[in-house]
């Protein structure tokens, strides 16, 4: 058994789970996100656990059995607590603010640059070099946040640009003195 598929997946109280086929839909106070997992899987609720078993040990069912896992386990995580992802704008002059939903960065080019969050996704700027990504999708969190820091990545010798939080950005030796 793969060790990340057969631990349990517990559910907290006010989420439901229903799995019509290939698609299963999770349901929670935040919200409802629906997946198709793979339908070799088999997915039963006991009590307040969901339980996935693999009808075989084949390769492609070993493979399938703890990505489907995590998949439904981050699911439950996002309809509960939600995720996000916080990012730092590092520069002079560089800076980000909300217009309505929409997010304007100002990072060095000639025009400020608009963003409108997708849908299940949420802009906020608690100061102006930084800015937070929230949402119940953990794969549309990561993304989005991945396409605002690909706007101006952060660059190795100033450490300028669009950076992670917790992001370390390898500084290079600049240009050694002629002499």
């Amino acid at each position: 058994m793969s060790p990340i598929g057969k631990k349990p997946i517990s559910l907290p109280k006010g989420v439901e789970v229903k799995k019509d086929g290939s698609l299963v839909t999770v349901k929670g106070p935040k919200g409802a996100l629906t997946k198709d997992l793979p339908a070799e899987i088999n997915i039963e609720q006991v009590e307040n656990e969901l339980i996935l078993t693999r009808p075989s040990d084949e390769k492609d069912h070993r493979a399938l059995h703890g990505l489907t896992r995590s998949l439904l386990s981050n699911m439950v995580e996002g309809v509960t607590n939600g995720y996000e992802k916080k990012l730092e704008l590092v520069g002079v002059g560089y800076r980000a603010q909300l217009q309505g939903s929409k997010l304007v960065i100002n990072i060095g080019f000639s025009h400020p640059v608009e963003l409108d969050p997708p849908e299940g996704i949420e802009f906020e700027v608690p100061a102006v070099t930084r800015i937070t990504v929230k949402g119940i999708d953990k794969q549309l969190v990561g993304n989005t946040a991945a396409h605002i820091r690909a706007i101006r990545k952060p660059e190795p010798y100033k450490g300028k640009g669009i950076k992670y939080e917790n992001e370390i950005i390898r500084r290079k030796a600049g240009k050694a003195g002629a002499k």
